[in-house]
């Protein structure tokens, strides 16, 4: 029997449960609740609309947005009306949106919420050729159509269009932490397979409920929560505002929740201001207590309800895992890259011994660990290259169909994954010998109470800690460098000659997508910071550990 696809989905879903709700859209601190044949009514409306808007099929339509009930229902209209889509990030600079839409040859620009429309507004300008639907989200800016409009004018479509499973879907973007991103190119095929996996994997059922803040034009939130929502029938609400986050999340109670490590490490400082450690440590050790206390540190997340806890997209200490792990919030982490559709590894069931690995092959995956340490994976579900970049595509899959991940790492003696980071981030100090940054800066995370980090070296005498401090009420700048010294003499005392930390740099601006430091999932732009930082080493002086950037 052939795979259903989301498009066949939406449209089982509308026939077999029309009146269930599939997506809540909070609106000034009310759900707004659209059922499965509210959104397949809606989706064929709006493949009205784009027809009559000259819109060819097979063409590409792109897609800025936060996550709303909306960007669902654009992303159907558009496998309903056989279109390609291009979701870009909703927090990405003109140069980025530019290139998005300028390389895929959009030929519509879909506009919703977003934090600020300078960006957008600047390519729109200069695009101006290009027509454009803006949402009816307040701050929104204005298109020369409105989605509301073009969905009240327009009868659903009658066409019901047939995907093969190695057709194009989707062209999403990499966030770029190397450059300009390039286009992976997803077809329904693996799209639908791999979001099948996840479902079947983790046990999801009808009565699960999601909650998708994280980007929609990143892998993960695509395939975990749009896919499996679409594919398994489980309802997905939406944030209102990153102001009303945690209110929010408390209002749907999701059992399913994933998220990134800088999330995790807030929600972490959250309580950590309202209990310090010390007094949360001895609450956790007398019977009667530590029960009522876990219950209450998760119902105040609103996540007490969550059967399932996820954790991806960048790098995350054992440590921070381990401190969840004691107030009873155990967070599956998770392995993969845009190229394998975010699918590759999970420690799930979760397995409290392989804390700091990323868990061992899902279903259906096959690992490899290449003569360079290289992790290589192969599945039914990967990308089919990068559009328009022959290549780059090349170099990612080898003759055997293995997708050279350029991550580097090592596989246990039960198949569990540990990374040790990027082939590329590995750097040589001017001593000829390299250092990998992850794993130190990983075990720093454990040791350390520092809110983002960055080990450089690249041609220096010895590495460079960059480092953001935790902003603490009434911060003593003595008392932490006491701190900074027990760290690092710790540290370097596990570390050979050649990767010993010499200097730490106590950064002063804050590290944001917006001065370009971080990419829109919150990654580190290693490089940039390499760059930006690529003399200090040779100056560093040799009685001083701490410095701080004026």
């Amino acid at each position: 029997m052939a795979q259903l696809l989301p498009n066949d989905m939406i449209l089982k879903w509308a026939e077999e449960r029309p009146n269930d709700i599939y997506l809540r859209q909070i609106i000034n601190r009310q759900f707004v609740d659209y059922t499965y044949a509210e959104v397949a009514d809606k989706a064929l409306r709006l493949v009205s609309a784009f027809r009559d808007l000259g819109i060819q099929p097979g063409e590409r339509i792109a897609l800025i947005s936060k996550n709303c009930a909306e960007w669902f229902i654009s992303d159907l209209a558009m496998m309903l009306g056989n279109y390609i889509s291009v979701p870009i990030f909703p927090t990405a600079g003109a140069d980025t949106i530019e290139h998005c839409v300028t390389h895929s040859d959009s030929k519509l620009i879909i506009i919703g919420k977003l934090d600020s429309p300078d960006a957008i507004n600047s390519v729109t300008n200069k695009l101006s050729h290009i027509p454009t639907i803006s949402l009816s989200y307040p701050g929104t800016p204005q298109g020369q159509y409105t989605f509301s409009q073009l969905i009240s004018e327009h009868q659903p479509s009658e066409e019901r269009p047939t995907h093969n499973d190695d057709e194009l879907m989707s062209i999403v973007y990499t966030s770029g932490t190397s450059g300009l991103p390039k286009g992976a190119m997803l077809t329904y095929g693996s799209f639908a397979w791999a979001s099948h996996q996840i479902t079947q994997h983790i046990g999801l059922g009808e009565s699960e409920r999601l909650f998708s803040y994280l980007p929609l034009a990143h892998i993960t939130e695509r395939v975990y929560i749009f896919g499996s929502s679409i594919m398994s029938g489980l309802q997905v609400a939406f944030p209102e505002s990153l102001d009303t986050f945690i209110d929010d999340v408390k209002m749907h109670r999701p059992t399913v929740f994933v998220s990134v490590p800088r999330l995790w490490t807030l929600f972490q400082q959250r309580i950590q201001e309202k209990l310090p450690p010390a007094k949360l440590n001895l609450l956790l050790k007398i019977p009667l207590i530590s029960g009522l206390i876990k219950r209450k540190l998760a119902d105040g997340l609103g996540l007490n309800e969550a059967r399932v806890l996820g954790c991806g997209s960048a790098p995350v200490s054992a440590g921070l895992l381990r401190w969840y792990e004691s107030i009873g919030l155990n967070i599956t982490e998770a392995w993969g890259m845009t190229e394998s559709f975010a699918y590759s590894t999970l420690n799930y069931p979760y397995r409290s011994d392989k804390v700091g690995s990323v868990g061992n092959a899902a279903p259906g995956i096959e690992l490899k660990i290449a003569a360079d340490d290289e992790i290589l994976v192969r599945s039914k579900g990967l990308f089919s290259g990068y559009y328009n970049n022959e290549e780059a595509t090349k170099e990612c899959f080898d003759q055997d169909g293995w997708l050279h991940t350029g991550d580097i790492g090592f596989l246990d003696e039960e198949g569990y994954l540990t990374i040790q980071g990027r082939k590329k981030d590995t750097f040589k100090t001017a001593k000829g010998k390299f250092v990998s940054p992850v794993p130190i800066e990983k075990r720093l995370f454990e040791l350390s109470n520092v809110e983002m980090m960055c080990l450089v070296g690249s041609g220096m005498p010895a590495p460079i800690l960059l480092a953001l401090p935790h902003d603490f009420p009434n911060f003593d700048r003595k008392r932490y460098e006491k701190r900074v010294h027990r760290v690092i003499n710790t540290i370097n005392n596990e570390l050979e000659s050649h990767a010993k930390i010499k200097g730490v740099l106590m950064i002063k601006e804050p590290w944001s997508i917006e001065n370009g430091i971080l990419t829109p999932t919150l990654k580190i732009k290693r490089h940039v910071l390499e760059k930006k930082y690529a003399d200090i080493g040779h100056d560093w002086p040799s009685d001083q550990l701490v410095q701080w950037e004026e």
